[in-house]
């Protein structure tokens, strides 16, 4: 059997959230990034939040008529 095969395991390794949140887990890189966690996670939070790009969101309810349209025409 090889030996020195196995990567480094860092027991106290940070997780860094894009919403701040920081909390350690078991891993074997030192840190990791993440953009989206539980603390800001519509799911967890409750909150409900549409990232519209280029009025995707717009096009859409006018294209199946939905109640939100914003169509001047």
């Amino acid at each position: 059997m090889k030996s020195n095969i196995h990567p480094t395991y860092y027991e106290n390794a940070v997780v860094t959230c894009a919403c701040g949140n920081n909390w350690e887990i078991g891993s074997t890189s030192e840190s990791l990034r993440t953009e989206i966690c539980s603390k800001c996670h519509p799911f967890w939070t409750g909150e409900q939040r549409i990232v519209d790009t280029e009025g995707r969101v717009e096009r859409m309810m006018r294209r199946y008529n939905l109640g939100g349209s914003t169509d001047k025409t």
